[in-house]
């Protein structure tokens, strides 16, 4: 794709997950980072930024402000609180935001579920939910699939500590609460929990989910079939997504676990949990490219035959 053809993307807030997705940004055929910003110069985001040759800020979304050319879409990877006040303005300039906060103003969205939906209807508010989401959902909608009439769905992440940086445990009540909802609505679930582990051990764990279903009289068989389905079309973007304990029995409840090993672009391996909620918005953000792109195109092409 030709770099006039790329879709511009800002980026504000330069920690771990910021700083992910830029190098991803950065390896995409569909995208050029043209802003990072944050608010310290010194953070280690803004230093590898400026390696790589990034343009960087300290002004962090009033960079935007003061020059809304310089891109088309904008990641806000800052807080669910800063994202509401961060929406405003953006929308105002009629911006496109994929929002990779637990904020729920936007569309949720799980590429492997509804990623053309969110196109479709033109949402410019595009909702990350939440990296166990991410996670789980998928599995819990690919239960739902063969079964309506999920009376309970539980999801259990457990992560390393060492990725869960300050805006992941400012946002932890923001998390369960969109966790849940997003579980849901995605599954047809009457009721859903989500929890969230943080663990401390030495080496740090990869971070690994639990899915408990509770359904009447389940059909393992077409369970584990729609399982597997889900789990092949979540690896064409999430390459270290994987299925450690099929759909079984348990307790009078369907339970399967999945792992998730991060890419190690930026963050080590283990970070499997900021890895797959990043890897889900760059292929949301291409897929608004190629939209765009082919939009682009049609017009031209109406043109010179108009």
């Amino acid at each position: 794709m030709k770099p006039s053809e790329q879709l511009k993307i800002a980026i504000i807030g330069s920690g771990n997950i910021g700083t992910d997705l830029m190098i991803k940004v950065m390896r995409s055929k569909h995208l050029v980072c043209t802003l990072f910003a944050g608010r310290n110069f010194n953070s280690a985001g803004m230093k590898r930024a400026s390696q790589l040759g990034v343009t960087i800020s300290d002004r962090g979304i009033e960079a935007i402000l003061a020059d809304p050319a310089i891109c088309d879409l904008v990641f806000d990877a800052t807080s669910a609180q800063a994202h509401i006040g961060h929406w405003a303005a953006l929308d105002k300039l009629g911006k496109t935001v994929i929002d990779m906060t637990p904020a729920k103003l936007g569309e949720f969205c799980i590429p492997a579920i509804n990623a053309q939906a969110c196109l479709d209807t033109g949402s410019r508010n595009i909702n990350m939910i939440t990296c166990g989401g991410q996670s789980s959902i998928p599995i819990a909608a690919a239960i739902g699939q063969v079964h309506a009439d999920i009376e309970y769905v539980e999801v259990a992440s457990s992560i390393a500590s060492r990725s869960a940086g300050p805006a992941t445990r400012a946002n932890l009540d923001e998390y369960i609460e969109t966790t849940e909802e997003a579980l849901q609505r995605f599954s047809g679930a009457k009721r859903a929990k989500a929890i969230l582990i943080l663990n401390p051990a030495n080496p740090p764990i990869d971070m690994q989910t639990t899915i408990y279903a509770k359904i009447a009289n389940p059909d393992l068989p077409a369970i584990r079939a729609s399982v597997d389905a889900m789990v092949a079309q979540l690896k064409t973007y999430v390459p270290g997504y994987q299925l450690i304990v099929p759909p079984t029995i348990e307790g009078g409840k369907v339970v399967t676990t999945i792992k998730v090993m991060g890419a190690g672009d930026y963050l080590p391996q283990y970070a499997g949990n900021l890895d797959i909620i990043n890897c889900a918005a760059i292929a949301m953000a291409e897929m608004v490219a190629v939209a765009k792109h082919g939009q682009h195109a049609k017009h031209n092409e109406e043109r010179k035959h108009g």
